[in-house]
């Protein structure tokens, strides 16, 4: 990158807008995944304005820009793989309307999930899709990559509450999509394709969130299974009883070692956990749904069952599923945190699978996952130092997404593809799905300059 290019950007973005220190490259180089490339400048805009200059200048220049939120990216969506700008959009972090009216909120990219949680729960109301890392990653990041959690079974994903959108396109058009509207179908659905696109075709600056009455009451219980067919038999049993639970989540044994191994919580070290939660407007209803989890846990040979009689108890309940990511950075030097998705019918084999190929390539993977839509998170331990370790991750991963798509998974239910999962898109999607998906970034990105290298788009 040239200095007149440089301090163009430092024209239009301040003194404070703009670093190429290699302190700031390198604290740019990585997100939370295990990739890693060094930035030639970072960049902080505070207005749409600033993005569309910075993008018209970057089009011109057919400079890379990669737009970044909190980092929390397990899949390498905000590592500069081709060098040029991190646009750190952390700045950006002003909630511009709650209306309760209209049941909406307006917020620019960078405000962090749990700031927005924290100004819709005075007014009992939320934003639904509560991610892990609900308490830094931003809302920006949210929609980029479609985010979900633990409450996706019952509410959705990211996805299900953008109404509209303003991004600035490449050369610096500004475009708005959608409508204030609950309802719209006019015309192409151009929020939808921004939704999940990780940042390849625009730069998000501004959000219109659809946000939901919060139920006031929930109800806890977990339950323990010794043999792994039995949990994924009542996973598909609760999910056609006409309940749907605010939570489903399973851990399974490896977790539950690793825990023990790390920990002094003793956990019993069955073959897998499932933590179930209900919520409602009433005591009444909460229980009426739980108590009918409760039997289908019983029906399905559950050795144990607790129920939670308080908030104490039911925190405590969630202790293993709660701790496990952090207890699992502790096993090795690095980590793979994947993230797949199958059928909710095969969620049992899916865990088996996973089991097998642990002992097969000889590597620690223990699982959790939000069970209750089939979404899985294994979890692979190594040491990046040992090429032997190095080469037999690489193999299991490819065989796990190969058994994934096999059983109708798909590679990933909220993480997205990024440049973990790149070289695997070909085998879910057709050549005429990727052609499609290409010709689409060209249309928004003739020179290729936002976030290249992920998704597989350039080959």
């Amino acid at each position: 990158m040239d200095s007149a290019v440089k301090e163009r950007l430092k024209e239009i973005l301040g003194p404070d807008g703009f670093s190429d220190s290699l302190i700031d490259l390198i604290s740019y180089a990585k997100d939370a995944s295990e990739f890693k490339r060094r930035p030639d400048a970072a960049i902080w805009p505070k207005t749409t304005e600033q993005v569309s200059k910075v993008l018209e200048l970057a089009d011109r220049e057919k400079i890379p820009v990669v737009p970044r939120g909190a980092g929390t990216s397990l899949a390498g969506l905000a590592v500069p793989e081709k060098g040029g700008l991190v646009m750190d959009l952390g700045r950006m972090n002003r909630i511009l309307e709650i209306n309760i009216v209209d049941r909406l909120a307006v917020v620019q990219p960078g405000v962090v999930y749990a700031n927005l949680d924290k100004a819709l729960s005075v007014q009992g109301f939320f934003f639904p899709p509560d991610p892990a890392s609900g308490s830094v990653c931003t809302l920006g990041g949210n929609v980029a990559t479609n985010a979900g959690g633990i409450k996706g079974a019952k509410y959705g994903t990211t996805k299900d509450y953008v109404l509209a959108l303003e991004v600035v396109l490449p050369g610096g058009r500004i475009l708005r999509t959608g409508s204030r509207c609950m309802k719209s179908v006019s015309g192409y659905d151009l929020t939808k394709l921004f939704v999940g696109s990780e940042g390849t075709l625009g730069v998000i600056t501004e959000i219109t969130l659809k946000i939901s009455p919060r139920p006031p009451l929930n109800s806890t219980a977990m339950a323990l299974f010794e043999d792994l067919e039995d949990a994924g038999k009542a996973v598909s049993d609760i999910m056609h009883s006409g309940i749907i639970p605010s939570a489903l989540e399973i851990v399974d044994q490896q977790t539950l070692k690793a825990i023990n191994q790390n920990t002094d919580l003793n956990l019993p070290e069955v073959e897998a956990i499932l933590v179930a939660e209900t919520d409602g407007y009433t005591k009444e209803e909460t229980e009426f749904q739980l108590d009918k989890i409760l039997r289908i846990f019983e029906k399905n040979k559950a050795t144990s069952v607790k129920r939670a009689a308080t908030k104490s108890e039911a925190d405590a309940l969630w202790t293993a599923r709660k701790t496990a990511y952090g207890v699992m950075a502790r096993i090795n030097n690095n980590l793979f945190v994947e993230d797949l998705a199958v059928p909710m019918s095969n969620v049992s084999k899916m865990l088996r699978i996973i089991a097998d190929l642990a002992t097969k390539y000889d590597l620690k993977i223990p699982t959790v996952g939000h069970a209750g839509d089939g979404n899985l998170h294994p979890v692979i331990s190594f040491d990046g130092t040992d090429p032997d370790e190095v080469r037999r991750v690489e193999e299991a991963s490819a065989e796990l997404f190969e058994k994934v798509l096999e059983l109708g998974g798909t590679l990933t239910g909220e993480h997205g593809i990024g440049l973990a999962k790149a070289r695997f898109m070909g085998q879910e999607h057709s050549d005429l799905s990727m052609a499609m998906m290409r010709a689409i970034k060209r249309v928004f990105d003739p020179n290729n300059i936002l976030n290249p290298g992920k998704m597989a788009l350039e080959q």
